[in-house]
């Protein structure tokens, strides 16, 4: 029997890697936009392989994300098209992939890692935990064109408003202390504004990015850093009205437009759910933000059978809206979790939910400091990938 191993995806393993991605995910999409997408990959090392003898058999990319945290930037590897080939699932290749995954990941120094699930049991026999969601709502495309904000200038977007969107965008979530939103490299942003498909304003304060979507308008992201500003921009989508009655918008449950919208969003919310893992404990706490007035001191015993370097006894110290993760001394009031219930600590689920799922022992009267320090708006993404 043939040892079935984690490679490195090489050109030559490209055909194999579209027919196991047309057997997992059905047919659809152009073969030479994928290949070309494929190669910016295997070039950085970021897509891997599992293969038995010279048959590749299963593959996964890694995006090169960061992602906000706290209101602060996290570098994290965004794990994607993950694949297995129909007659080799239930015997233990995906995990075989995962665990290469997770090894690139912590060679590459992502501090954290993140997917959008297709089952849950595999990602979280290897640490992953859900941390937030993605929400999708529908709102009316007439309700939007009456908002207002006509005295805000609001002008097409170009390639050359590429920086000027990362920086509107970059300042929105310092000031919200987002947790969540993923920042992309710069070259997918040009694409995107490179796309007549895609339709972008920007005003001084803001921008939007849209689209038509079987009939209706779906908005990818509008960042508004005043009540005109988003006034402006959502009129300016809401003015297809006369053609698209419906609106999709993804934006957080707490987003301005559901206070600013005369009606409330339809019932058919769609949500997704994704995960989250620390690739280096140390690295991830030392990155996220905390709130100003946040002050902890804690024990903690982290059992991480897969990445070991975050085995074993630590310190957390958080205060002035920072943290750091020192080795120390075993104590017997240590808070004991593994990668899961760090996982969903760092995202801010409440410790009581926490032990009542078993993720999370001892630590006696940690409770409530630890809510208000990893506490905050709920964690969200606008983007699926």
């Amino acid at each position: 029997m043939t040892e079935l191993r984690v490679v490195d995806v090489a050109e030559d393993h490209l055909d194999s890697v579209w027919q196991v991605r047309i057997r997992s995910f059905g047919p659809g999409g152009d073969r030479e936009k994928w290949q070309q997408n494929a190669r910016a990959f295997i070039e950085d090392g970021r897509l891997l392989g599992v293969v038995d003898g010279t048959e590749l058999v299963a593959a996964a990319r890694i995006w090169p994300f960061e992602q906000w945290w706290g209101g602060r930037r996290v570098p994290m590897g965004g794990v994607a098209g993950v694949v297995v080939a129909p007659e080799y699932r239930g015997r233990g290749v995906g995990s075989l992939l995962m665990r290469g995954v997770l090894r690139r990941c912590a060679e590459k120094g992502y501090p954290l890692t993140g997917l959008y699930p297709a089952t849950t049991v595999l990602y979280r026999h290897l640490g992953y935990e859900f941390a937030g969601s993605r929400y999708k709502f529908s709102l009316q495309a007439a309700d939007l064109r009456t908002l207002g904000g006509r005295g805000t200038a609001v002008r097409r977007a170009g390639v050359a408003d590429a920086d000027r969107f990362q920086e509107l965008a970059s300042k929105a979530h310092e000031d919200r202390r987002s947790s969540g939103p993923l920042i992309w490299p710069r070259s997918e942003i040009v694409s995107w504004l490179e796309d007549e498909d895609t339709f972008a304003y920007v005003a001084e304060d803001g921008f939007v990015v849209y689209n038509w979507s079987d009939g209706a308008l779906s908005v990818d992201e509008l960042i508004a850093g005043s009540e005109e500003t988003a006034r402006a921009l959502w009129a300016t989508v809401g003015s297809g009205s006369s053609i698209a009655r419906t609106v999709h918008a993804y934006c957080p449950p707490y987003d301005p437009i559901h206070l600013l919208a005369e009606h409330e969003a339809d019932g058919d919310t769609k949500i997704n759910r994704w995960m989250l893992r620390l690739i280096d404990a140390p690295a991830a706490l030392a990155g996220r933000g905390y709130p100003e007035g946040a002050v902890l001191e804690a024990d903690l015993r982290i059992d991480d059978p897969e990445l070991p370097a975050n085995t074993g006894d630590w310190h957390l110290s958080v205060a002035g809206g920072v943290a750091e993760l020192k080795p120390a001394e075993p104590s017997p009031d240590a808070l004991r979790l593994g990668p899961r219930g760090l996982a969903a600590l760092y995202a801010g689920t409440p410790v009581q939910a926490l032990r009542a799922a078993g993720l999370v022992t001892g630590g006696a009267g940690l409770d409530p400091v630890l809510d208000l320090t990893f506490g905050g708006p709920a964690p969200y993404m606008l983007d699926y990938f």
